[in-house]
């Protein structure tokens, strides 16, 4: 079996989705889908501003929880920084994983 950090890196490759179906195959993959390594590559590159430019500050302890953070609807400060493509990429993503998670918060 692979070292945990290079199945984040590997997993980091794919789409949210892909790498939760990942997670289901062995106890490694499910402790590597936590990592900020996968969860960095799943943010949009400007997420810092994004966090700072909230109204409502965001609560989150890592990048996963970043994530999930920002599938819910955040108002922006002058809320014409958000592009429209970005607004789309993350509404589809976000849509996988609820579609995933249901339940989970």
């Amino acid at each position: 079996m692979l070292p945990e950090d290079c199945v984040s890196t590997i997993l980091s490759l794919t789409s949210p989705e892909d790498a939760f179906r990942s997670s289901l195959v062995s106890s490694t993959f499910r402790s590597a889908i936590d990592s900020d390594i996968v969860w960095g590559k799943f943010l949009p590159p400007d997420w810092p501003e994004i966090v700072s430019s909230s109204v409502t500050p965001l609560k989150f302890s890592s990048k996963k929880q970043l994530f999930q953070c920002l599938c819910d609807p955040v108002l922006i400060e002058g809320g014409n920084k958000v592009s429209f493509k970005k607004i789309l990429v993350l509404l589809f993503v976000c849509f996988c994983w609820k579609n995933l998670h249901p339940v989970e918060q």
